[in-house]
């Protein structure tokens, strides 16, 4: 046994041991100091965020069918995930009844506060009723939907996430107008700081358009691999987890306004070298490659096998690895092609990662067969899935020493309250050299069942990190934009932005890209 993994299971086991002693907050975070800036006043990031944000890109009107969770009045999504600069999108939409309506496309970013830029105005357009497709086989819900517009990606467009708000035109006073999303990424292939990979599998995973046809829902069971989900639909509205985020304003935008825009908007806001892309833009590493940090955020939980591969690849190579996410490399979700030939628009939930480990071993018991087996996500995340994944807790520092908490204030036993949730990681990697538990604890499951978190950093073997925050909530420490709204979970919130988190954050970046004071 190496002197380094005897020292990395003793900082495991001490830091597990701590978590359970008793805990203080501070009576307030610490303020982060004035820094210098590294980033250049004309990088693409700040050139862009320095253009006039919109006041006007929330839904205002905007409602639900007896379902709960679409909006027949007006609703659409997009032909592709994600789309390059140069390159066409079609965009679908149906309105019941037959309504004129039109789409303005935003930018979500920072823009001074306001979080979105007005890019364009498509539109006016005659809308109509499009069909809800007949079940096909593992209930698979796939839209043939006759294309709106297509729009083609001016050039001097940046990398983002993009939100196409589409409002129907209202005849009266008796006839109000109704408003819904689509959503998708630009992405670039540009040399950049931070590579930032929407969770849009999840967000597709959990959507359960038109009524009750998610990863989840289908009669043999919630988890199993009995059901198919297209991309070829409306994202309903965000209301997957009872409550965990019940927000109408997010229709059709998936899991990025309450999961992930608040990383986005900090980002942006701080300048940094950011591009976007999709789960689906990750089956070669070629894309991240290309960056310094690979950054997971939010819930991160259906990566196809070649995503791991790729990600392995980049911690090798010397990418710095951010798992800002809970729940994280949780299924392997192979794609195939749409029935018209488009690949990567149909996906299922094929078994789960997690080798012989016993978590992985008792899924495969209680819900498979699966056709798909991963590799121990913990030997590259740092820490694992495990069962019961979903509960809440603070985020409790067990190693206050390590670099990653400079100028937070924070000792151990200090904790952010709130910040673990909505499901999470545990069951540290210890056997991988030099990993350290640098926050961990008890998280309560209906205030009744406990299970045991981890958050963990270890080493790559070029200089570079791999950091696991454990915990779906990391980004609303960081950020409150417009538009978003605080998730709970088991009885317990985060509060939003703190200034600890913030600097945490800034600590693993500024170490990556070679900043640290």
């Amino acid at each position: 046994m190496s002197i380094a993994f005897r020292r990395a299971v003793g900082l495991g086991v001490l830091a597990l041991g701590c978590a359970t002693g008793a805990r203080t907050t501070l009576a307030g975070p610490p303020r982060d100091p004035a820094r210098k800036s590294n980033v250049a006043v004309d990088g693409v990031i700040s050139v862009e965020n320095a253009k006039v944000g919109s006041t006007d890109w929330q839904l205002t009107r905007v409602g639900v069918d007896s379902s709960g969770f679409r909006s027949p009045w007006v609703e659409g999504y997009c032909s592709r995930q994600s789309v390059r600069a140069g390159e066409s999108i079609d965009i679908m939409v149906s309105t019941s009844p037959p309504r004129r309506f039109e789409i303005e496309v935003f930018r979500m970013g920072y823009y001074g506060g306001r979080g979105a830029r007005l890019m364009t105005k498509l539109g006016p357009f005659d809308g109509k009723p499009q069909a809800v497709p007949k079940p096909g086989a593992k209930n698979l819900h796939e839209c043939r939907w006759e294309p709106t517009t297509r729009l083609t990606i001016p050039n001097d467009w940046v990398s983002g996430v993009y939100l196409g708000r589409i409002t129907t035109k209202s005849e009266s006073e008796l006839d109000p107008y109704h408003q819904s999303y689509v959503v998708f990424i630009v992405r670039d292939d540009r040399p950049a700081d931070i590579l930032f990979q929407c969770s849009d599998n999840t967000w597709q995973a959990y959507n359960r358009w038109p009524s009750k046809f998610s990863v989840y829902t289908h009669p043999k069971g919630q988890q199993g691999p009995w059901a198919d989900v297209s991309f070829d639909r409306p994202y309903a509205r965000e209301a997957q987890y009872d409550g965990i985020v019940n927000d109408p304003l997010t229709v059709g935008s998936g899991e990025f306004l309450p999961f992930e825009f608040p990383l986005a908007f900090w980002l942006e806001e701080h300048g940094y070298d950011v591009s976007y892309c999709s789960n689906s833009d990750m089956l070669t590493p070629d894309r991240g490659l290309k960056c310094k940090i690979f950054i997971s955020v939010g819930h991160d939980e259906y990566w196809d096998i070649r995503q791991f591969r790729s990600v392995e690849t980049l911690r090798d190579a010397g990418v710095n690895l951010m798992f800002l996410s809970g729940n994280a490399v949780c299924w392997v979700t192979p794609y195939r092609a749409s029935s018209s030939g488009v690949p990567n628009r149909i996906m299922f939930r094929g078994g789960p990662y997690g080798a012989n480990n016993d978590y992985a071993l008792r899924r495969e018991r209680e819900h498979g067969p699966f056709p798909e087996h991963g590799p121990d996500e913990g030997l590259l995340i740092g820490a694992r899935n495990v069962e019961p994944i979903n509960g809440a807790s603070d985020w409790t520092v067990v190693d206050p020493a390590h670099w990653m908490f400079a100028g937070t204030g924070l000792k151990q036993g200090d904790f952010i309250p709130g910040l673990v949730g909505w499901e999470y990681h545990g069951a540290p990697a210890t056997t991988i050299p030099g990993l350290r538990v640098v926050a961990a604890g008890t998280a309560w499951v209906g205030a009744v069942v406990p299970q045991k978190w981890a958050a963990t950093i270890y080493p790559g073997p070029k200089g570079n990190f791999v950091f696991n925050a454990a915990t779906i909530f990391w980004s609303q420490g960081l950020s409150s934009p417009p538009g978003h709204t605080l998730p709970w979970s088991h009885g317990t919130r985060p509060h939003g932005p703190d200034e600890r988190v913030q600097r945490i954050t800034r600590n693993l970046i500024d170490r990556a890209l070679g900043r640290a004071e």
